[in-house]
């Protein structure tokens, strides 16, 4: 990426400093305290960061002092970004502009009587971004006019293709060579998105109860101090170098704030102090968040080896104690997320991540407060297909319409299952049926599986091990490429105007029969047709297939075919399309016997056509080097 955005975090009223292991440029709001402003310079979008130091010396500053920073923009609008403690007596503020021009800015402090946090003024003079980031260029993630997908700020179609690392900060998968290694990869591959957990991770022994689970550490310790004393700045730090790197290198971090089994034991108060750190750190990159992660589910196993015991002596079990928790936890999340809302000033977008199988407008008191649908749908190989379509198409039919997606689906190669064609279906079945995005996950990537360091047991109710490859062996897993190829021809169109219209295609998907045609359309334009499987002439033909009869096609518009092979990115031309005056037409049938994209566009409506699709298929288990091929 070009070096201003590489910078970004780096960038105040002078020189920068590399980065890895990554040093703030300081301007230090300190002691003696001159009269004259503070004049900054920034690059709009690109955050920009300052400290403020106090000669003051606090006994627990985390806990006994809170400073935000009052902006006014050239528009005359006020923004209030909270400042986050960097250890010591030091608090510093980032923050990001949405326009050029001359912005102005003062400190509150809740200690109104220490001179070097409150009421400290200054400037900055904000020019236009000139490098080549698209998250810089064309702005920050946000809902699309239609309400059904999602565009940058200046209303670029973004097209959300995530990836789960939900365990991405943790020291098992170390900066840099990790981290990079498998950056590196993804982009390679096209992805767009990389949905990650602040620290208070999934799968944690006593659920959230200290003391924490090595597994979610990173090489400064955890996210908080034991008990939820106070955050431990040095996590954080080392955790904003692998938020940058993605941002960097032009990927969404979805960060997730917690796991949603954690609020009982850290409280709500504590929660929202956990939610507002997070803001001051990392709300001025173009970030998106996810409130928490399986919202309302409560922790199975006992939490503590005496629980048991002790809910006896008050006359309850421990089924009792997992009632009480989902209720508190959809309560108590609605509270964090209300907050979130009062207090990002950049108004991120923000979403939940819900029990499997549940909608995310049913695990909070109030769904206005979400943007969009981040759905978990069911992991079991074919055999939970059927379920995952219906769930997505009944959110999609909710109103008010807001954008609905999965957010987690069958892992490719979890517990030896979910192959490469499930994925593909996945993908293909949902974006066809009007899915906004979808995001892949891989046993092995999403728990940062290593091979130093096995992941080990899960503690959600029966102490199972996944027995998944190591994430580097994982990153090679077909379906990934295969799916960014699916990626790759949809933006060769104007994808974002498509429209489900399963009954324009016969035979097509029904949820009895969904291993038949998917399709979306641009009216006159451009059909989209998904074959999980070819079909038979006859239910007992032995390799004797027909194509799908396609309709509402324009017998004015000369079109031009192709069938496109979603495992390889191979294609096959179709010579002539001759649509009936009806409006039918169907196509010859394609040489192989494997699932089949098929494309029908008006001639000349085509971005480009990908040339290289055969010499660019990844090996089936070729492992990444932990340094090989990283990003500089």
């Amino acid at each position: 990426m070009d070096r201003a955005s590489r910078r970004s975090f780096l960038r105040s009223a002078g020189a920068t400093i590399g980065l890895a292991p990554l040093c703030w440029n300081k301007l230090l709001f300190s002691q003696p305290r001159n009269s004259s402003q503070r004049s900054l310079a920034s690059t709009n979008r690109v955050p920009i960061e300052w400290a403020f130091v106090s000669a003051k010396k606090y006994g627990d500053p985390y806990n006994e002092v809170s400073l935000d920073v009052e902006i006014l923009d050239p528009q005359g609008a006020k923004q209030l970004v909270p400042a986050y403690w960097a250890g010591g007596q030091t608090w510093k503020v980032r923050y990001a502009s949405h326009s050029a021009g001359r912005y102005s800015f003062h400190s509150v402090c809740t200690d109104t009587g220490n001179p070097d946090l409150h009421d400290r003024t200054g400037s900055i003079t904000v020019s236009d971004y000139k490098g080549d980031n698209p998250l810089y260029q064309h702005g920050p993630v946000s809902v699309s006019n239609d309400k059904r997908h999602f565009a940058h700020a200046d209303g670029t179609p973004f097209f959300w293709l995530g990836d789960t690392w939900w365990f991405g900060l943790c020291k098992r998968f170390g900066w840099p060579d990790d981290f990079k290694a498998l950056t590196t990869d993804r982009v390679k591959k096209g992805f767009s998105v990389v949905q990650i957990t602040s620290g208070l991770n999934p799968e944690a022994t006593g659920g959230g109860t200290s003391p924490f689970d090595p597994r979610s550490m990173n090489e400064a310790g955890y996210a908080w101090e034991d008990n939820y004393t106070r955050i431990n700045p040095k996590y954080w730090d080392l955790a904003d170098t692998r938020m940058q790197y993605l941002v960097d290198h032009g990927l969404v971090p979805c960060i997730v704030g917690a796991w949603g089994y954690h609020l009982p034991p850290m409280g709500v108060e504590k929660m929202q102090k956990h939610w507002r750190y997070m803001i001051a750190r990392w709300g001025a990159l173009p970030v998106v968040w996810c409130l928490a992660g399986e919202l309302t589910m409560p922790f199975w196993p006992p939490r503590t080896a005496g629980e048991v015991e002790e809910l006896k002596r008050q006359g309850l079990t421990i089924a009792d104690r997992r009632k009480r928790d989902s209720a508190f936890q959809k309560s108590g999340w609605t509270d964090v997320a209300r907050f979130i809302r009062n207090n990002d000033p950049y108004h991120r977008l923000l979403t939940l991540h819900p029990q499997a199988m549940h909608s995310c407008l049913d695990q909070i008191d109030d769904p206005g407060l979400l943007d969009f649908e981040l759905l978990q749908t069911n992991h079991d190989d074919w055999w939970g297909t059927p379920a995952s379509l219906q769930l997505l198409t009944d959110e999609l039919q909710k109103t008010p319409r807001i954008p609905v997606m999965i957010g987690e689906v069958s892992y490719e190669g979890l517990q030896q299952h979910n192959r490469q064609e499930v994925v593909r279906f996945g993908f293909w079945s949902a974006i066809l049926s009007g899915e906004a995005g979808h995001t892949y996950g891989a046993g092995g990537i999403f728990e940062m599986e290593s091979s130093k360091e096995p992941y080990g047991r899960t503690p959600d109710g029966d102490w199972h091990s996944y027995l998944d490859k190591p994430w580097n062996v994982a990153a090679q897993f077909p379906g990934a490429q295969q799916i960014s190829w699916g990626k790759e021809l949809l933006q060769q169109f104007e994808w974002w105007r498509l429209e489900p219209r399963p009954e324009w295609v016969e035979p097509h998907w029904t949820p009895e029969k969904y291993r038949l045609p998917y399709s979306a359309f641009i009216p006159g334009e451009l059909a989209i047709v998904y074959l999980p499987t070819l079909l038979r002439d006859k239910p007992d033909s032995l390799h004797q297939w027909i194509s799908p009869t396609v309709s509402h096609l324009d017998p004015q518009v000369k079109y031009d075919a192709f069938w496109f092979c979603p495992s390889t990115a191979k294609e096959e031309a179709i010579p002539e399309v001759h649509v009936k005056a009806d409006g039918t037409w169907i196509a010859p049938v394609p040489n192989e016997m494997v699932d089949w994209v098929l494309v029908i566009a008006k001639a000349g409506l085509r971005r480009g056509s990908r040339n290289d699709a055969v010499a660019g298929v990844s090996r089936r288990g070729e492992v990444i080097s932990g340094s090989v091929g990283a990003c500089s």
